[in-house]
């Protein structure tokens, strides 16, 4: 009788005699689902902690790359809006014919040099590739000349042999009229064309822009659709002053329109990259909040859970040695 009632006490006694007596009573007031090691926590505080920090400083730059977009779209957008009156006399008299017809099309796509700025290279590259697309024929040729190194990387990967010039870092220095006619003059010369097709986004407000097409079509197919009639059988209605013949003096519009109509796609382009990249660190900043505030509700959790835990085991301890 007395063996089996030291049995007995023994049995109750081993778990606070056991090498990790802590572990014991732990075992004892918290059910097993809930329990964890010993001395490791389900998440550790200084984890939190940490990327805290990390997201404190993405919202830091979010904030400030926010704020000098917002500066350079204000000097960009005056020159945006005073360039649209170049392009506009040649319109009304050239017109804009995106539906003729040719041989040879030239896509010139028109993106940025950097990202953060939503998705206005993407659909450049989308709108360039189902343009390409609608005009395939079995006697037609389609190019690519891509400003800016998002598109480029994009337009590459399927189709390189049809990119005839690419041109990077356009706006590594501040864009005018000089420089976009300097490009404007080396398409010119190094690209065969019937019709260049310039893609680009057309800027409306900071979170809106318009993916726009606008053609300019060879001297000799002006001239052609000039004695054919149309919108651009008015062309015959005017006279010309001087030694200059007709052709000569298509050509010259020709090349004028160009770089005017590229000038304004060019600054159309970066407003609308600055502007996107404002909605884009504005929503980036906006997420960072949400995030910190979890992440702060998920660190005031963990360190309540650690300090009940603590009074646990010291509570636990005290009682198992007070018998």
């Amino acid at each position: 009788m007395a063996m089996a009632a030291l049995r007995r006490e023994g049995r109750r006694f081993a778990p606070l005699i056991s090498p990790h007596p802590m572990a014991a009573v732990r075992s004892s007031i918290i059910p097993a689902e809930e329990q964890v090691p010993l001395g490791v926590r389900s998440i550790s505080t200084q984890i939190v902690r940490n990327r805290m920090k990390s997201v404190k400083n993405i919202q830091k730059i979010t904030k400030a790359m926010k704020m000098v977009a917002a500066s350079k779209l204000r000097a960009i957008q005056v020159k945006a809006e005073n360039s649209r009156g170049l392009w506009q006399p040649f319109t009304a008299l050239l017109g804009d014919s995106p539906s003729v017809s040719v041989k040879k099309d030239v896509i010139v796509t028109i993106s940025s040099d950097k990202g953060l700025c939503g998705g206005i290279n993407s659909t450049s590259v989308k709108i360039s590739k189902a343009f390409r697309k609608l005009n395939a024929g079995p006697e037609k040729e389609t190019k690519y000349v891509i400003l800016g190194e998002k598109a480029k990387a994009q337009l590459i990967r399927d189709s390189k042999k049809d990119i005839e010039l690419c041109i990077t870092e356009l706006q590594k220095n501040p864009l005018n009229y000089t420089q976009v006619s300097v490009i404007a003059d080396d398409i010119l010369k190094n690209v065969e064309f019937d019709a260049l097709r310039i893609i680009f986004n057309k800027f409306q407000s900071v979170v809106s822009f318009l993916p726009t097409v606008s053609t300019v079509l060879s001297p000799e197919i002006v001239e052609r659709e000039s004695e054919a009639g149309g919108k651009l059988g008015d062309l015959d209605s005017y006279e010309i002053e001087g030694g200059e013949t007709k052709s000569e003096i298509l050509q010259n519009l020709a090349e004028f329109q160009f770089s005017c109509v590229m000038f304004n796609a060019v600054l159309e382009n970066a407003c609308s990259e600055q502007g996107a990249r404002m909605s884009a660190m504005d929503s980036s900043s906006r997420n960072a909040g949400e995030m910190l505030d979890r992440l702060t509700l998920t660190y005031n959790r963990t360190r309540q859970a650690s300090i009940t835990t603590e009074l646990i085991e010291i509570i636990s301890g005290a009682s198992a040695l007070s018998g």
